[in-house]
Parts: C-alpha cells; structure tokens; sequence
C-alpha cells in the first residue's frame, strides 16, 4: 500500500503547487461565493459560470493547507464542463468518502455501501484523509462551497 500511497501524495503536492483553474471569473455573469474554515484560516472563494444546466466553468482563490487547496483544485478539474446533475452526484460521492469510516475503504471490506474509488479517479487521492478526522473539515470546504454556490443560483431562478 505503499506505493498507493506514495502516489495519493505526489497527486496531492501537484495539485497544491500547480493548482488548476486558478483566477476569477466576471461577476456577472458568474456567481462569486466564498467559503471559509474558522478552525484553521483556511479560504476559498469560487466563481461558477452556469449555463443551461452546464458548470461551464469555474475558478478559484483562496489560499490554505495542501490539503484545502489541492481538494479545490481537484474538485474544479471534477466537475468543470459537467451537467449540474454529475455535478451534484459527485460532490455526493466526494462527501460520502470523506464520511465513510475508515476500515471500509479496505479491499476486504464487506459493505455494500462502500465508495467505488474508481469513479472517483484522482479525486480518491483524498482518501487518506479520513485517517485524520481534524483534516477533513480543509478537504470539504470547497465541496461545501460549491454545492451553497449551486444553491444560490438554483434560488435566484
């Protein structure tokens, strides 16, 4: 397990010290929400452009641990270009593996409602921080801005 691990930590330190989808987008059209970890300083400030049911695209800025920004980064790369649909169904999924106890992430786990790494491809580089329960609150903050960014669009139609 190792390697995986070794790999799970390069995937995260490439996404803190290149972050995808940096920057800001016009608002408006964009909408602007910022989302903020009292615990730990952490910040995120994401711009979403949606159009006809598309996450066409998003930034974002902020600043933070390797783990709140690399999960940002991530996360944009994730869902940039999805339908909202997908775009809802993995914030679940992510949410579900950050709340997911540990011992049923092991291959000889017998759940049935364990999370299919797979679909979440990189994004399962994250998974190790369920080991850390502290940490968890830095890899969500920017799921959990997305999904009151998502929020607000969908009230204000």
């Amino acid at each position: 397990m190792s390697n995986l691990e070794d790999l799970y930590r390069e995937i995260i330190l490439d996404h803190y010290r290149s972050p995808r989808n940096r920057g800001e987008l016009a608002t408006p059209p964009a909408h602007k929400v910022e989302g903020f970890n009292p615990l730990c300083g952490d910040e995120v400030t994401v711009f979403l452009d949606v159009q006809d049911g598309v996450l066409k695209d998003i930034k974002m800025t902020g600043h933070g641990c390797s783990i709140s920004q690399s999960s940002s980064s991530l996360m944009s790369g994730a869902v940039k270009g999805k339908p909202l649909e997908q775009v809802q169904a993995t914030i679940d999924m992510f949410k579900e593996l950050m709340t997911v106890h540990e011992s049923s992430l092991s291959k000889d786990s017998e759940r049935d409602d364990e999370v299919d790494l797979r679909k979440l491809g990189e994004l399962a580089a994250l998974q190790g921080v369920v080991k850390f329960p502290v940490r968890i609150k830095c890899a969500v903050l920017a799921w959990n801005t997305l999904r009151q960014g998502l929020e607000e669009i969908a009230s204000s139609i």
